[in-house]
């Protein structure tokens, strides 16, 4: 069966993005791959990034996700974020997954083989062992030969002030002198962009900026490419009437005879429905409204005047046409929302 969406990946762009962040950065790289790789697809980014000298790892945010990392084979550490259950504890050892550790009460259950990465709270208010209390964790955990890294989570560094990110900084560093030769990381993607280089730290974690986006006002500090483009099969060509609607709703009505496609895309593949009465679609170098209401699985696009047929290829975003950023704008999401979004209908293609 043919698929109606497919999202091209580009390793190029991957690569590139990879390598500009770690240079930025001046360390190697821990790549979030959670949510399917940020919706690009698990096993294509590993493919595509595994033998980059600058990754030093993966991390992961659920057990389930650190087990099917692991069955890839990807060569390189796999760190998790969240804490695991009791229960999957051993397994998640066994498979050489490296755990969280964001309490005291948490060091009980570990099983003796466990490596950890300890996460301090210096200002989330998420997950994490609070700073006065972080030193005495990761001593025990030294004991036991357990503590592997030490990390937080900057809460706002993608903020043009950052007053409250340096002083997360500034809290962590008090820890870090507490338990000295421990790797530590700190820099999520906007932290790489705004901070550059990090006294004392030995990774860094770029999870959005690795798919090739960054906030507005960071946009200029690294040519970041988008990994990711997106296109859709036309289903359908037909003529609208002048006076008739189109889509649920009749939102749209038209004022002359138009030709419509019927794209085979929708929201249950991550386009927003929100997007309606706002989104374009690419076609043949121009920017063609998208027609009333998005539907889970269609949507209607005025293609007047252009030779558009059944089974053409459109593209819906990329990094020479509609910018994904554009597209979650129309839809009232953030780019995370909108990639991790594009859901399982949507074939994965990975290109060089």
């Amino acid at each position: 069966m043919q698929p109606r969406a497919r999202a091209h990946l580009s390793a190029d762009a991957l690569a590139h993005n990879l390598r500009g962040l770690s240079e930025h950065a001046g360390v190697p790289l821990i790549l979030p791959v959670k949510a399917n790789a940020y919706g690009h697809g698990l096993k294509e980014v590993v493919r595509a990034s595994r033998e980059l000298p600058q990754l030093w790892g993966y991390a992961v945010a659920m057990p389930l996700e650190a087990a099917e990392l692991v069955a890839l084979n990807p060569g390189k550490p796999v760190l998790l974020l969240t804490p695991a259950a009791p229960d999957e504890l051993r397994e998640l050892t066994d498979l050489g997954v490296l755990l969280h550790v964001s309490s005291p009460d948490e060091l009980a259950a570990l099983p003796p083989a466990a490596r950890v990465h300890l996460k301090v709270d210096t200002g989330m208010n998420r997950l994490g062992v609070r700073p006065e209390q972080a030193a005495e964790v990761g001593r025990k955990l030294q004991e036991r030969g357990q503590l592997a890294g030490l990390y937080t989570h900057l809460a706002s560094a993608d903020d043009p002030d950052l007053s409250s990110a340096r002083r997360q900084l500034e809290l962590f560093a008090q820890v870090r002198a507490e338990l000295p030769g421990v790797p530590a990381h700190a820099a999520n993607g906007a932290g790489v962009l705004a901070f550059g280089r990090l006294p004392g730290m030995a990774l860094a974690r770029p999870g959005l900026a690795s798919y090739g986006y960054a906030p507005a006002h960071l946009a200029q500090v690294l040519p970041l490419r988008p990994v990711m483009t997106l296109r859709a099969r036309v289903g359908a060509v037909h003529t609208v009437r002048a006076g008739e609607s189109v889509s649920y709703g009749g939102l749209w009505t038209a004022r002359q005879d138009t030709l419509a496609a019927t794209v085979q895309v929708g929201y249950a593949d991550g386009y927003p429905r929100n997007a309606s009465g706002q989104a374009q679609l690419w076609v043949q170098g121009q920017r063609r409204d998208v027609l009333g209401r998005i539907c889970m699985d269609q949507l209607m696009l005025d293609v007047s005047g252009l030779d558009v047929k059944p089974g053409d290829w459109l593209e819906v975003w990329g990094e020479d046409s509609i910018r994904p950023a554009e597209v979650a704008a129309w839809g009232g999401v953030a780019e995370y929302e909108l990639l991790t979004g594009v859901g399982t209908r949507v074939e994965r293609v990975l290109a060089d």
